[in-house]
């Protein structure tokens, strides 16, 4: 057996002319795997100037406990969702004080509301039958798909899905809540 393994050793070190001795060649055959995975080839897509100057404009996103709509994106994106802007022409519903921020999130359809303060949430989610997400004793607003009601610090959220995983994934990465001061994300 250790014939054979000094033949490959030395094949190996004559073949990547490193040289014949026995430490060179021990080295030579682990050198190769170590090498491959640094020289293969990265593919990086380079961003176009106006992407780069609208990042450099934006303030980062506020890390005060309260939700942001861009908090409600990242957190998303964080969750595995792809978040698409949705049709806003129904942006305004019963029972709710605020405009929605309408979101597609593939198939399903996400109606983000965001108060000034909880206070302003709560006195709404008072008056709400919180099964239908609108006001109590009006059929659903909502279409096909029963409304899941999530609410989070100053945020109602209703998410809009044939999928109880996707509902599930909305509704943990929401109630994890908002980014606080000092968070790094």
């Amino acid at each position: 057996m250790r014939p054979a393994w000094l033949a490959v050793a030395a094949l190996s070190a004559v073949a990547c002319g490193k040289g014949t001795s026995a430490a060179k060649s021990a080295d030579t055959l682990a050198a190769p795997a170590a090498t491959a995975a640094v020289l293969l080839p990265t593919v990086t897509m380079p961003m176009p100037a106006s992407v780069i100057a609208q990042q450099r404009a934006r303030p980062s996103c506020p890390h005060d406990g309260k939700w942001e709509l861009c908090s409600v994106v990242n957190r998303l994106r964080q969750s595995g969702f792809v978040v698409r802007p949705g049709d806003t022409a129904s942006s305004r519903r019963k029972g709710f004080s605020v405009p929605a921020a309408v979101y597609n999130l593939g198939q399903s359809r996400l109606e983000v509301f965001l108060y000034s303060d909880s206070a302003g949430l709560a006195r709404d989610i008072a008056a709400m039958d919180t099964l239908v997400a609108g006001p109590r004793g009006v059929a659903s607003q909502w279409g096909d798909y029963p409304p899941v009601l999530v609410r989070s610090v100053n945020l109602a959220a209703v998410f809009l899905s044939s999928s109880q995983r996707q509902a599930e994934r909305l509704s943990l990465a929401i109630t994890a809540g908002p980014p606080m001061a000092g968070s790094p994300r």
